[in-house]
């Protein structure tokens, strides 16, 4: 029988939940990433005023400190999920998201349009990565 750990990873680099939840979830040789949204880790607020470019970069920071705690970076991703408000601003944020993501071989991923999300923002990202 293998033995299972898990631990949770928390940042002051990223903003601290608003739920009951954790930044991340390292599990064996996974992390499993929350979403993240446009929060500035040391103010609380919303970055961007609505510009869905300058929340996307401020989400990917988030997700890179996230990454960054739990041992990883962003070549270590293998799975993606996009949640956006408006599908209108896909071409947008795919521009930023693989600027971010210039790993060889892309992780895999969704996109999928909601009706809203926390504290107003236009975008929000999470992830899977291997450690191993």
């Amino acid at each position: 029988m293998t033995s299972f750990s898990k631990k949770a990873i928390q940042t002051k680099l990223a903003p601290l939940p608003v739920g009951p939840y954790e930044q991340a979830i390292k599990a064996g040789d996974w992390l499993f990433c929350s979403g993240q949204i446009a929060l500035d880790p040391s103010s609380g607020m919303m970055v961007g005023a609505g510009n869905v470019e300058a929340e996307t970069k401020q989400v990917l920071k988030n997700l890179l400190a996230v990454l960054n705690e739990g041992g990883a970076n962003a070549s270590n991703v293998i799975k993606t999920t996009i949640y956006l408000v408006n599908l209108n601003d896909f071409n947008k944020v795919n521009k930023i998201y693989s600027d971010f993501f210039q790993n060889e071989i892309s992780p895999s991923r969704a996109c999928v349009e909601v009706s809203a999300l926390p504290k107003g923002g236009l975008v929000e990202i999470d992830c899977v990565a291997w450690l191993g």
